[in-house]
């Protein structure tokens, strides 16, 4: 019985020396209570060279997916999408942009939504409507194909000549960037959530390419010749009125010649108001021996200054003066030939005559100012072809010293001065006799 317990106690003793090495192989909760501070170091340095070998690994293993998490986010966040070989149209960006915004990178949605019903006709002018957001349904769309940001737009003219921008989604988002500039005609989901546009989850798309992005040449349409009014023909005859019209009228004025054309002036004869139509067409033939009288000439007539234009006359006809001129044989008159001296002076009692007579040159016509010549009462302005001569012929009214400038200017420009000539004018008041 003695030997049996001593082998009894014997036995359990090798148990215990087996069961602590398996108490030290153990997870490390077991170890680490027992042993806080001798057995945690060794432990820390024995796995030290079980985890060092395995780190490069997985170092060497992550970058790859990690790159993949990182460039989809990076796609996301960063505001220039990721270049892409199949957007190789080139990106343009329209004046007043407000259209909508994707809020997802490339590549978009690869399936579409299901049908919804057809958008009615009334819907469909909400659409178009700039300010009207809400719609949702199926309908066409047509516009012009353009690339913001890498996502393709559809320009489409609404009401009011107004532009909408409705942002193209679905599996074709990759390939229509390639139709940049094309007209494009798409069908599909159509949501108009944004006062200026939407989008449209297309289902089906046709392209046709623009030749040129300048309109082609319009022939265009044969402007009517218009029929001037009285009034109309009463307007054109003022100075500095109905610039640029033209139309087909009769005027009647004092016929006159420069160089080989000959002119109508039909106002303010001699002053730097005078309005005046040169006369082109084969209807100036033979007018040569009517120059200085009354003629209505009937044509296309076209203002191009204040000052007159052109009239492309069919008939020329020579009328009668309405008021017979003044007589000079009762009155005594002072005449004052050319302007060599400059200033000259010249004497004329009053309700008497006064002639100036000036050497004109072609092109180019004499005229005073319009206040002068009313003060003065200028009574006539005559052309003598021979020269030419232009001769002014006044009987003032008022005594008193006055100074009267003349202009020799372009025919059709009274601004356009060439010389000048003064002449001082004294007019004395008549001598009474009495009895």
């Amino acid at each position: 019985m003695a030997k049996k317990k001593a082998s009894a106690a014997r036995k359990p003793k090798p148990a215990k020396k087996a069961a602590k090495p398996a108490k030290v192989k153990a997870p490390k909760k077991s170890a680490a209570p027992k042993a806080k501070a001798p057995a945690a170091r060794p432990a820390k340095a024995a796995k030290a060279p079980r985890v060092a070998p395995k780190a490069p690994e997985k170092a060497a293993a992550a970058p790859e997916p990690k790159k993949k998490e990182t460039g989809k986010k990076a796609g996301a966040k960063a505001s220039p999408p990721i270049p892409n070989p199949a957007l190789s149209a080139p990106t343009r960006r329209p004046d007043g942009w407000v259209g909508p915004l994707p809020d997802k990178p490339l590549p978009r949605a690869t399936k579409l939504p299901s049908e919804l019903e057809a958008l009615t006709k009334r819907e469909m002018e909400q659409v178009y409507t700039v300010g009207a957001r809400g719609v949702f349904g199926e309908g066409p769309l047509k516009g012009r194909l353009i690339v913001y940001q890498g996502f393709p737009y559809l320009e489409v003219i609404g009401r009011d000549k107004r532009e909408l921008w409705f942002l193209l989604q679905g599996p074709d988002q990759e390939v229509l960037p390639a139709y940049v500039d094309h007209r494009v005609s798409v069908s599909g989901l159509i949501k108009k959530n944004h006062n200026y546009g939407g989008t449209v989850d297309v289902r089906k798309y046709s392209a046709k390419k623009v030749e040129s992005d300048a309109p082609a040449p319009v022939a265009e349409p044969e402007v009517k010749l218009r029929l001037f009014s009285p009034g109309e023909i009463e307007t054109i005859s003022q100075p500095g009125m109905s610039v640029g019209q033209r139309g087909y009228a009769t005027l009647r004025g004092r016929l006159e010649m420069s160089g080989d054309q000959f002119y109508l002036v039909v106002t303010n004869h001699g002053t730097r108001q005078q309005v005046a139509f040169t006369i082109e067409g084969k209807a100036q033939k033979g007018l040569k021996k009517y120059v200085g009288e009354i003629m209505v000439a009937t044509g296309v007539i076209e203002k191009a200054t204040g000052w007159g234009g052109t009239i492309a006359a069919e008939v020329c006809e020579p009328r009668a003066p309405e008021y017979p001129p003044v007589s000079r044989d009762l009155i005594e008159i002072s005449t004052i030939e050319g302007a060599s001296s400059n200033p000259k002076h010249a004497t004329v009692k009053v309700n008497n005559g006064l002639v100036v007579r000036l050497p004109e040159k072609q092109g180019h016509v004499w005229s005073i100012e319009p206040a002068i010549a009313k003060r003065l009462s200028l009574r006539e302005v005559n052309l003598e072809p021979q020269g030419p001569v232009r001769e002014f012929f006044f009987t003032p009214r008022n005594p008193g010293v006055l100074d009267i400038d003349f202009f020799l200017a372009k025919t059709h420009n009274p601004m356009q001065v060439s010389k000048q000539f003064r002449l001082t004018v004294d007019v004395k008041p008549l001598e009474v006799v009495l009895p």
